[in-house]
């Protein structure tokens, strides 16, 4: 049997199960909250294989030799350890705690709180642009692989490799990509190890690899010589690295936004991206760097600039070195991993469409539920967009050089706004105007052939300065919001008469009963972060809450101060002892229903009309307060504590005697 027949059978079955992952995760989709971010429902391993599977895309299949083949194995690991460690374990460890604490499911979203609408307008077009970009370049560049191995014609690859991201992501969205990404990263990890044990088998270790070596010094220097810089602006260098991989990547883009967003707990979301990283070098960047070795080193004649191959791509070079059967599952774990991440593109694209357009300009008071059809039209809709982006001529190369331009200034703003309070809106509206601007500029005169400014630094560097310049220097000439003004302080002094709203004492209720963070009252409430954010600005403003800190995560976690306690209606003893346990109504139905039937939860969502992100709360609040305990790999699997029993036997008490 043929290598072309074997790869045949091989997709046909990876084709069939991720179509019935898809299929099967449909009956987990109650609205679009389930849609769009599962529920926040994700379990550690599961992320940890969900982020990993992001890092694991094609253009990890062509860097991590290439590099390797171009600068010897520092080369290509310094480029995964950016990546891995100061992308996506920075990220887990600095950015997920307050993604999880601010309430907003997308960046854009989180944007306006912290910003302006003008803001989240922006960013929200542009990441749709930007995330056009990378799904087609993931999926033309692996069917131009598929299509020279398999002997299909390109149309008709680059159009089964869409219709299956689209089919299976149409069922169920995040709960599909997350289902899909944990199958396709274990084909990675092992199907990239076969591939280099396979190498090992066939010419030898590192014993082989030092004789045989081209180069000067394997470790530092690639097979021609070349050692890869450290503070060059030019690509590549180590700075252009963290600047491309690590900041604009990761930090500015709304799918690892989206990825910490869906999981159960700030804990899940930190320690999945810090693991996550470090799966990806040990068991995806190292053999990938070491695949790049051997294949420089058996054909030392092959590659640029001694031959005609480009070295990103010696893995699909060296395909041809191994037998059909392993061959043909060697490009299925390329193949996974450029799906993997394409269909993640996909539903950050749908999210950011779905709630920071979509809801927020035609259907402001629509629920989740009225919500979830729309999402799987705005996901064919994109879906269909970028297929025939795919057939222009030059569309996905353009569209991917163009992505860096969409990604890059949003980064920066996360940065400023999480640690700098004196950032202003316009700062950061200016800032990013200016910053895409430039790079867009910049990219096209490049493309064209009018300016190389790659010649002197990487667009992405002009970018990054285009964007802090203005948003630094213009921060300082306009004015901040209340918190970022002189002589405002965390304690409840100096603070300015507010009238009250109605939503704004539905938030203080919270807040008594020990909801205590921006997410949890979103959440419960049920609103778009914009709105919670704006009522606790007030309550803070007028000295009902106080924040933990003015910067981090703090910043979106609350108190209420004595003030506050006296602007809402009095408590009587039990309704006290409720607070200070920091529980209430909602919460006490959903542990009462725990006790009864754990596994009958759902049913809270017709009967009580709440959407799946107000039951996950009330469940995440209750586990957090120690009265429930949550275990499951897929769905959260919830059990009550001896303290949620010890608890309930009072409140029976207690209702006895009321009767």
């Amino acid at each position: 049997m043929g290598a072309s027949s074997v790869f045949l059978i091989f997709f046909l079955v990876f084709a069939a199960i991720l179509l019935y992952a898809g299929w099967i995760t449909r009956r987990w989709v109650n609205d679009s909250s389930d849609y769009i971010l599962a529920g926040r429902e994700v379990s550690l391993l599961i992320n940890v294989f969900g982020v990993a599977a992001i890092g694991f895309a094609g253009t990890s299949i062509a860097l991590g030799p290439g590099l390797a083949i171009s600068y010897g194995l520092w080369g290509s690991l310094a480029f995964a350890a950016i990546y891995s460690l100061g992308g996506l374990a920075l990220y887990g460890l600095l950015f997920t705690p307050f993604i999880r604490r601010s309430g907003a499911q997308t960046l854009p979203e989180w944007l306006e709180t912290r910003f302006s609408p003008g803001v989240r307008t922006i960013v929200t077009v542009t990441t749709i642009i930007g995330l056009a970009g990378i799904t087609a370049n993931n999926v033309v560049s692996m069917a131009g692989v598929v299509s020279a191995y398999a002997g299909w014609s390109l149309p008709l690859a680059i159009s089964l490799m869409f219709a299956l991201i689209i089919a299976f992501s149409y069922f169920s969205g995040l709960w599909a990509v997350t289902l899909t990404d944990f199958i396709q990263m274990i084909i990675g990890l092992v199907a990239i190890p076969l591939f280099l044990f396979f190498l090992i088998s066939k010419y030898g270790g590192f014993d082989w690899l030092g004789k045989t070596w081209p180069g000067p010094n394997l470790w530092v220097k690639g097979f021609a010589g070349q050692a890869l810089p450290i503070f060059s602006l030019q690509y590549p260098s180590v700075l252009t690295f963290v600047v491309l991989f690590a900041v604009f990547l990761v930090w500015g883009n709304n799918y690892y936004w989206l990825r910490a967003s869906s999981c159960r707990s700030e804990r899940v979301a930190r320690w999945s991206y810090v693991w996550a990283g470090f799966l990806l070098i040990l068991f995806i960047f190292l053999p990938l760097a070491l695949i790049g070795l051997y294949a420089a080193a058996a054909y030392p004649k092959a590659f640029l600039p001694m031959g005609k191959i480009p070295p990103v791509g010696a893995y699909g070079y060296l395909l041809r070195e191994l037998p059909p059967v392993i061959s043909a599952f060697a490009l299925i774990g390329a193949l996974a991993a450029s799906i993997s991440t394409a269909a993640t593109a996909v539903i950050g694209a749908t999210s950011v469409a779905i709630r920071d357009l979509y809801q927020r300009i035609f259907r402001p008071h629509a629920n989740a539920s009225q919500l979830l059809v729309p999402s799987r039209i705005v996901l064919l809709l994109f879906g269909l967009l970028v297929w025939l982006l795919c057939f222009y001529p030059g569309g996905p190369v353009y569209l991917f050089a163009f992505a860096n331009a969409w990604l890059g200034p949003p980064s920066l703003l996360v940065l400023l706004g999480l640690t700098w309070p004196r950032f202003t809106a316009a700062g950061a509206l200016w800032g990013t105007v200016l910053g895409m601007g430039t790079m867009f500029i910049l990219t096209f005169l490049e493309l064209t052939g009018s300016v190389a400014i790659s010649r002197i630094m990487h667009v992405g560097i002009a970018g990054l300065l285009a964007t802090a310049a203005p948003a630094i220097l213009i921060s300082f000439v306009t004015k901040p919001h209340y918190y970022g003004q002189p002589g405002w302080s965390l304690t409840a002094k100096n603070r300015s008469d507010v009238d009250l709203q109605e939503i704004d004492r539905s938030v203080l209720e919270y807040i008594r009963h020990g909801y205590n963070t921006l997410a949890e009252i979103t959440d419960a409430l049920g609103v778009d972060a914009r709105v919670s954010a704006a009522a606790v600005a007030r309550l803070d403003q007028g000295g009902y809450i106080e924040r933990y800190r003015l910067t981090g995560s703090g910043f979106y976690s609350f108190r209420i101060t004595e003030k506050g306690e006296e602007a809402l209606p009095p408590l009587s003893e039990w309704e006290k002892k409720l607070a200070q346990e920091g529980l209430q109504k909602d919460a006490v139905l959903v542990l009462k229903r725990a006790a009864e039937n754990p596994d009958g939860l759902t049913h809270l969502l017709h009967e009580e009309g709440w959407s799946s992100l107000v039951l996950a709360n009330h469940i995440s609040h209750l586990v957090r307060l120690g009265f429930l305990k949550e275990g499951g790999i897929w769905r959260r699997n919830i059990m009550v504590t001896d303290k949620g029993r010890l608890w309930l036997k009072e409140l029976s008490q207690n209702e006895a005697k009321d009767v």
